[in-house]
């Protein structure tokens, strides 16, 4: 199984994690200096849950999002 919404078919987006040293300038230090970026992933809050797909029930899995609108009720 994919990790995406089967409704709204919401998936994983890519970003960077960045690490970095130093105290800020607000705090009274010379700024921070970033060390390293590597890459990450932001995965959707994926609930597996019972629903009514073409007259039989099965396990979907569905973001918290389309849970709290009602959607999953409505497929």
């Amino acid at each position: 199984m994919s990790r995406r919404c089967e409704i709204c078919g919401k998936k994983a987006l890519t970003g960077s994690s960045v690490s970095r040293r130093g105290l800020p300038k607000k705090k009274g230090g010379v700024g921070l200096k970033t060390t390293g970026i590597t890459k990450r992933k932001f995965f959707p809050n994926l609930q597996s849950k019972k629903a009514l797909v073409k007259g039989k029930w099965q396990k979907v899995l569905v973001c918290t999002k389309c849970i709290k609108a009602g959607k999953l009720l409505a497929s």
